[in-house]
């Protein structure tokens, strides 16, 4: 069985570190050979682009914008009367992936608006989802994989209703990320998931992904990478 590979997170990992370009090196010294990113949009393009050139890091997921966050946005993917933000916020993200070699944008769906009763607008956040990635399928499927932050069942239905023909954009289980429950620290600290049991599954199933590796460090991100070292040393 071929070994898991793991990529850094460094919108979570090596925050102690100001810039996002920093941590691409940062990520790079600890042996990480990919880095994930949720918003990096702030970030000079160009600075990114040195860094990932000059250590060779491969950029393997970044996010779609998510909104205003302190007004408690996570996406826009399905917030209804938001469509056209969604849609410059797509353009952003897709800048960013070409310029950074990133064939994978998770196009993040949003929440329900605060206030609201999630069974009365369901329907039509998932009517706005659907209209935003028939809009984007043919522009994504140019890049990567889409990937989705919705269950299996409500995966089926909202594909089955895209009308489209580059269905091959779009991912349910293409990505794989970790953190221990429930404080979402390293996945050896204290909760409730036995990790060597977990990656022994997605050995035993032939998983060749990267898992991101998207988790709080409980005290600095170089002193919490103990666990990686011993993966990695017994599956030699």
């Amino acid at each position: 069985m071929a070994p898991l590979k793991f990529c850094a997170n460094i919108s979570w990992l090596f925050t102690e570190l100001p810039h996002f370009s920093q941590r691409i090196y940062a990520a790079a010294s600890a042996s990480f050979e990919a880095v994930e990113a949720a918003w990096l949009y702030e970030s000079d393009l160009q600075e990114l682009q040195r860094a990932k050139e000059a250590t060779g890091v491969e950029v393997v997921l970044i996010n779609t914008p998510p909104g205003d966050v302190n007004a408690g946005d996570l996406g826009l993917g399905a917030v209804p009367g938001r469509e056209a933000e969604f849609r410059q916020g797509l353009d952003l993200a897709l800048t960013y992936a070409r310029a950074l070699g990133c064939k994978r944008i998770h196009l993040m769906a949003g929440r329900v608006p605060l206030g609201s009763n999630r069974q009365a607008v369901v329907e039509e956040m998932e009517a706005v989802f659907v209209q935003n990635l028939n809009y984007a399928a043919d522009i994504l499927s140019k890049v990567g994989d889409l990937l989705r932050p919705t269950c299996e069942a409500q995966y089926a239905k909202i594909l089955k209703a895209i009308q489209m023909k580059n269905s091959s954009c779009l991912s349910l289980s293409g990505h794989v990320q970790i953190a221990q429950v429930p404080c979402r620290n390293e996945p050896n600290s204290a909760g409730e998931l036995n990790y060597r049991y977990l990656f022994n599954t997605l050995e035993n199933h032939g998983y060749q992904g990267y898992i991101g590796c998207e988790y709080k460090p409980s005290g600095s991100t170089k002193e919490g990478l103990g666990w990686l070292k011993d993966y990695c040393t017994h599956s030699k």
